[in-house]
C-alpha cells in the first residue's frame, strides 16, 4: 500500500504553438512545450517537474529543458468545474538556478481540455498564459 497524496498532480502533456517570452529577448518566441510532473505535497525529496520548450521558429535557438531540484509550496484548490495546483519551488537550467511557478489545472466533467495555467521561471521564461493540453494528461490529486 503506497503512501495516500493529500495534494499532488501527475502530469504527461504537450501544447504545441505556444507564443512564449524569454527575459532580454525581444518579442515572442513560437515553439512546442513538454511538461512532466509527478509532485506530491507529503513527498517533495521524490516529487520531480521538468518542462522542455522547442523552439519551432529559430532553429532550436532558444530550446532549454528545465528541471525543478526543489519544491517550496504544493497547494490544491478545489472549483466546480475543475482542480487547480500549484507549485512553486527552484530548478536549474543548464546549470543555473531559478525560482518557478506553475499551476496545473485538471478540469472535471465534459471538458475537452486540461489547461497548464501558467509557467513562469523568474528572469528566464513565461508561457504568457494559458496553454491547453490534452484531457487527462494533468491529474491532479487531493481536490477530488
Amino acid at each position: 500500500m503506497g503512501i495516500v497524496c493529500p495534494c499532488g498532480v501527475r502530469v504527461n502533456s504537450v501544447s504545441q504553438q505556444n507564443r512564449v517570452k524569454f527575459e532580454g529577448v525581444p518579442g515572442t518566441v513560437c515553439g512546442t512545450i513538454k511538461y512532466t510532473a509527478d509532485i506530491c505535497v507529503s513527498t517533495p525529496g521524490s516529487s520531480r517537474l521538468t518542462l522542455r520548450f522547442i523552439d519551432t521558429e529559430n532553429n532550436g535557438a532558444h530550446n532549454f529543458t528545465f528541471t525543478a531540484t526543489s519544491f517550496k509550496q504544493v497547494t490544491c484548490c478545489k472549483g466546480e468545474y475543475r482542480c487547480d495546483v500549484t507549485v512553486r519551488g527552484t530548478g536549474v537550467i543548464n546549470g543555473i538556478t531559478y525560482g518557478f511557478q506553475a499551476i496545473f489545472s485538471d478540469y472535471f466533467k465534459m471538458a475537452k481540455a486540461d489547461v497548464v495555467m501558467e509557467f513562469e521561471i523568474y528572469d528566464f521564461f513565461d508561457q504568457l498564459g494559458a496553454a491547453p493540453v490534452k484531457k487527462g494528461s494533468i491529474m491532479a490529486r487531493g481536490c477530488m
